[in-house]
């Protein structure tokens, strides 16, 4: 896509970005460890998380909400920045609650049953106000911990591991009628669709891991976070060649190209929620764009 506007330069691994009514847009910065809020060229603060803030969503209690990978080792290479294997200073993936008026940080979960976090990616609420979040697991430099799609409650009171066993899963979010919730696994460029059956449950299958594989792309390439439009398809950040790919849920796709090699989120708003608010990782920007159609309005977020 040619025509872009620059939000915000100089951020440190951008990702979760969060449109906001007054202009602003609120994110993660991986690498810098923060909640952020970007506007006019300009980047404040909201809080100092620790580890690796990697996805973030509005609660229903107005609180933002975030997935936290533990940390990356950051390498630049050929002008680009690109996160690596597990920092020797990671301790466990979490999932945090942070307060946007007073930047107070509380730590919500850091494992299910018997079993830690990893490397919690990305999360999206439901209409009932619980949160489906996915875990991307840890690089090593010869072995990795898997990851898998999760549920929980805000209030601390309930997790649930839906489906475990994939090569790391990225991106999340729910169809328009909220009975399929999806999912990008990164390292087999594969979207997911997990058909819910209850609460934090999704249906089984005969062989495998839970699961629709929706579509596959014909090239290799990874896949990032990911939003849904009001009319049902997902649009895919993609990595490698660099741009945003929507996948109809009968798995046709098409891509649309950014000059990044590393886009990482898009995120729907404005009044008609076709303003595309895209992280350009690699390159440590955030970008808006006008997009061909609606995003799927987020529960309990602004727009």
């Amino acid at each position: 896509m040619s025509s872009f506007e620059t939000i915000a330069a100089g951020l440190q691994f951008p990702e979760g970005p969060i449109p906001m009514p007054d202009g602003s847009v609120i994110l993660v910065e991986i690498q810098r460890k923060t909640l952020t809020r970007v506007w006019n060229g300009r980047a404040e603060i909201i809080a100092e998380i620790g580890g690796g803030p990697n996805g973030a969503a509005l609660g229903p209690d107005g609180a933002v909400y975030v997935t936290n990978n533990g940390g990356f080792e950051y390498h630049e290479i050929a002008g680009l920045n690109i996160p690596g294997n597990t920092p020797p200073d990671y301790t466990t993936g979490r999932i945090e609650r942070v307060d946007l008026a007073t930047g107070k940080v509380e730590r919500l979960y850091d494992k299910v049953g018997e079993h830690r976090l990893s490397g919690p990616n990305d999360l999206v609420f439901d209409r009932s106000g619980g949160i489906w979040f996915t875990d991307l697991g840890k690089n090593y430099p010869r072995s990795k911990d898997r990851g898998g799609l999760y549920y929980c409650k805000p209030d601390g009171s309930l997790i649930k591991e839906a489906a475990y066993g994939f090569v790391g899963l990225n991106g999340v979010g729910l169809s328009p009628d909220e009975k399929t919730v999806y999912a990008a696994e990164t390292e087999t460029g594969k979207l997911w669709g997990f058909d819910i059956v209850g609460v934090g449950e999704v249906a089984k299958a005969p062989l495998g891991p839970p699961g629709r594989c929706v579509a596959v792309p014909a090239s290799h390439v990874f896949y990032d976070s990911l939003a849904v439009q009001a009319n049902g398809d997902v649009c895919v950040a993609t990595i490698l060649n660099g741009g945003v790919t929507t996948i109809t849920p009968a798995g046709a796709t098409s891509h649309t190209p950014f000059p990044d090699p590393i886009v990482t989120n898009i995120a729907f708003g404005g009044a008609d929620m076709r303003d595309a608010y895209i992280t350009l990782s690699g390159t440590s920007r955030l970008i808006k764009a006008r997009w061909p159609e609606p995003g799927l309005k987020l529960n309990f977020a602004p727009y």
